[in-house]
């Protein structure tokens, strides 16, 4: 007897999470079985298994020091054990293995063999008596009982010996028992009419075995497509780079690349590994990772990802990640995770599972007694009760979800749109509010300098040149669009010192021993800096749309009681004796006003129509004064009236706005995506029902988001809540399916309607029926 080898009592120690390949599932109560195996190793803190992409995902922590590939190993066993074959996740398939009639061969004998046996029937309805000879049916029927049909004896087994049940088991039961009466009447018919052959049901157990082995086949069939975004993806990479030598350029294979080697990538070539062009510039097709129709333009010092196409022009490479670090590898596992999640709605499925087939053989035998009981004969009862168990499918209720989250995540993937987890997808079309980041998400996120006014009589040169100096390492697009300006008007910047970003208002440093603000409104407001003789005109860029900040200089207290400044501050930034000097109390001094001009992306608009068009409300969340935004808002079709305008919302604070959103002003509870890129949009993300982070953000906000956006086309949001609503909708569509055969089919069989080869005939078509709806997914377009 086998039993599981089990490590030492596991203590605290490393978490560890292995992906395994099984093969042999063929239902939702052999998911349930290796489950309840894995998780009985010791140590096993989860464990999901997915029929469709037939892997396991399991999460176990080992002892301090304690070898993982032993711990492997004991979870290979308990796997094996349990009456399945472990293999290494995600192995991809041998060539002949995609083809479409691979695995067809046993299915092609079965229809020979079991074609003679139907004849019979046929002739039936034509009124000609073709009825083949007993021992003739039986040389015919035995060999796929037994031999083509020995997958199911041999499974179904292993389920017995578990105290549980299959699809494989109920098969076996169902057939066999067909198989076996046949028997009974040929042996035990009388021999005094040599001529005459009973009615046997040979040819209900060979239908029935074949009929099940091809529904199998094309269950395999669909899978493979259903799949087919994940090795389109792995696909994307060549074996084979040019390496740049000392010696020349030499051929390696691409997992000997190392970070910081120069590979030469000729035109029509994928580009092997992310990098930077180090050497030459070229156009290059991003299509099949960020759905971007139309090729870039990449020179020197231009980002490059592994997976994309080489235009016209041959270029030389640094290599800037390898392996799992490549943005591709990071796409596929996405995809890979996103596939083999369990989404919220399968815990039903796992609890029917769980039950399904004992009850099936309950029915199946109340079935037996009760034709017996009402004298129908053991030759009918059998049938019926054969019926019963040949026309449940507890495969369809296994394939129903899995099938169409693989589909629609593959489809998503395809136009750009990667999704997390399964529980993203499932949540999705829930949605009903989306808030949208300003910067970077609706708007272009370059702003440009269109205003700068300075205090009069100071030199807007100097002030610029200081301006240009404290925000010259900042990342900030506002501060980006400053030192941009200087550059262009060939303004001399100064080194700044001790610069320090204030989160949410600005950025403070100082140039040539004065320390300068650099910030919003909002900012300046708090530190009790008038906007003086400059106040009307900001006001009047604020009413343009334009985003206003401020530029104030730190005064010493000597300077507060109105004493003259000394010579060196005299006449500060260029300016006069009689520059104002500030009023007793300020600590600061205004210098100059700044106002800054997005544009909007281009389909932001239609992309909010799309949202409204389907009922969902749109908002924008901006840091922004109230005036900035609603004029962007107006320009993108929000209505700030509507409450669709979030205004000088701090970094900090967005997440309670998202929180805000969710209670609602109507005291209903919605559901809110959120839409950002940036650092300080990862709470926000996080908050939301469903994150969703611009593929040209950061990290950290797609770490923080369910879904991501490989592209900053606002467009994908409506598409990534189309494509939920529809993968929701299919997997409804098939678990309605998945019960309806099985709550319609058990009682028809039960009660004599149904004989066990239109049974079996109906136990196929329910899991191919489940799989053809899943694959109607891969038709969606943008």
């Amino acid at each position: 007897m086998n039993t599981i080898t089990t490590p030492p009592t596991i203590a605290p120690g490393s978490v560890h999470s292995l992906d395994l390949g099984i093969s042999g599932m063929t239902c939702a109560s052999c998911v349930g079985r290796v489950e309840r195996a894995l998780r009985k190793v010791p140590g096993v803190q989860e464990a999901s298994v997915n029929l469709a992409t037939e892997s396991a995902r399991i999460a176990f922590v080992t002892q301090v020091g304690a070898d993982a590939a032993a711990m492997e190993a004991v979870l290979r066993r308990a796997v094996r054990n349990a009456g399945y074959e472990p293999r290494a996740a995600g192995q991809e398939d041998a060539p002949e293995d995609l083809s479409p009639w691979a695995g067809f061969l046993p299915v092609g004998i079965g229809l020979l063999l079991s074609a003679p046996l139907v004849l019979p029937m046929i002739g039936d309805l034509l009124g000609q008596h073709w009825m083949l000879p007993a021992w003739m049916q039986f040389v015919l029927a035995t060999p796929v009982q037994f031999i083509l049909g020995a997958r199911f004896y041999k499974a179904g087994w292993h389920a017995a010996k578990a105290l549980s049940g299959n699809m494989d088991l109920l098969v076996a039961l169902g057939t066999s028992a067909g198989w076996g009466l046949s028997m009974w009447l040929w042996l035990t018919a009388p021999t005094d009419h040599p001529g005459h052959v009973p009615h046997l049901y040979f040819e209900a157990s060979a239908v029935v075995v074949t009929l099940v082995l091809l529904g199998k086949w094309l269950e395999a069939r669909a899978k493979r497509q259903t799949t087919a975004a994940i090795r389109a993806l792995h696909a994307l990479r060549p074996d084979v780079v040019h390496l740049l030598t000392k010696q020349g350029e030499v051929d390696v294979p691409v997992s000997e690349v190392l970070v910081g080697d120069q590979l030469v990538v000729r035109p029509g070539e994928r580009i092997p590994v992310d990098g930077t062009v180090h050497e030459g510039h070229t156009q290059v097709d991003e299509s099949m990772l960020t759905g971007e129709p139309l090729p870039v333009a990449r020179d020197v010092g231009a980002a490059l990802t592994g997976g994309s196409i080489n235009g016209d022009g041959r270029i030389v490479m640094a290599v800037t990640a390898v392996g799992a670090e490549t943005v591709l590898a990071q796409i596929i596992r996405l995809v890979e995770d996103a596939q083999a999640a369990k989404a919220p709605i399968q815990r039903l499925v796992d609890e029917v599972s769980a039950v399904f087939v004992p009850v099936v053989l309950g029915v199946a035998l109340l079935t037996l007694l009760g034709w017996l009981w009402m004298g129908a004969g053991a030759e009918a009862a059998l049938i019926h009760a054969v019926a019963v168990m040949v026309i449940a499918c507890p495969c369809a209720l296994g394939l129903a979800t899995p099938a169409a989250i693989m589909a629609g995540t593959g489809v998503a993937a395809k136009h750009g749109i990667l999704i997390k987890d399964a529980q993203a997808l499932e949540l999705a079309h829930k949605v009903d509010v989306v808030a949208f980041d300003k910067t970077g998400t609706l708007t272009v996120g370059r702003p440009r300098l269109t205003a700068f006014e300075v205090v009069p009589g100071l030199d807007d040169s100097a002030v610029m040149a200081a301006v240009a100096a404290v925000q010259s390492g900042s990342e900030h697009p506002l501060a980006r669009a400053v030192v941009a300006a200087a550059g262009e008007r060939q303004i001399h910047m100064a080194t700044a010192q001790d610069v320090r970003a204030v989160p949410g208002r600005g950025t403070e440093g100082e140039v040539d021993g004065q320390s300068y603000l650099v910030g919003s409104l909002r900012w300046m407001q708090e530190l009790g800096v008038g906007l003086g003789p400059l106040s009307d005109r900001a006001e009047a860029l604020q009413r343009e749309g334009a985003t206003v900040s401020a530029v104030a200089q730190r005064v010493t207290e000597g300077l507060l009681s109105g004493a003259r400044p000394p010579e060196a501050a005299k006449a500060p930034l260029g300016g006069s004796e009689d520059t104002p000097v500030p009023s007793v109390g300020a600590h600061y001094v205004l210098r100059a006003v700044m106002a800054f001009g997005d544009e909007p992306k281009p389909g932001a608009r239609e992309a909010l129509a799309a949202l409204k068009a389907r009922g969902i409300r749109a908002v924008m969340v901006s840091g922004d004064n109230r005036g900035a935004a609603e004029a962007m808002a107006r320009r993108l079709g929000l209505d700030p009236a509507a409450g669709e305008v979030m205004a000088e919302v701090l970094p900090g604070d967005k997440a309670a706005k998202v929180v805000a959103l969710q209670q609602g002003a109507d005291g209903k509870r919605h559901h809110v995506a959120m839409v950002g890129d940036g650092v300080n949009d990862a709470p926000a993300l996080a908050a939301a029902d469903v994150g969703m982070a611009m593929g040209n953000g950061t990290d950290v906000a797609m770490h923080a988001a369910g879904v991501t956006l490989m592209r900053g086309d606002p467009m994908l949001v409506a598409a990534a809540l189309d494509i939920s609503h529809r993968t929701v909708m299919k997997i409804r569509q098939n678990l309605f399916w998945a019960f309806a055969y099985n709550v319609a089919g058990i009682p028809l069989a039960a009660l004599g309607y149904l004989n066990p080869m239109v049974a079996g005939a109906a136990m196929a078509l329910s899991s191919v029926s489940v799989m053809a709806n899943a694959l109607l997914l891969k038709r969606w377009r943008m």
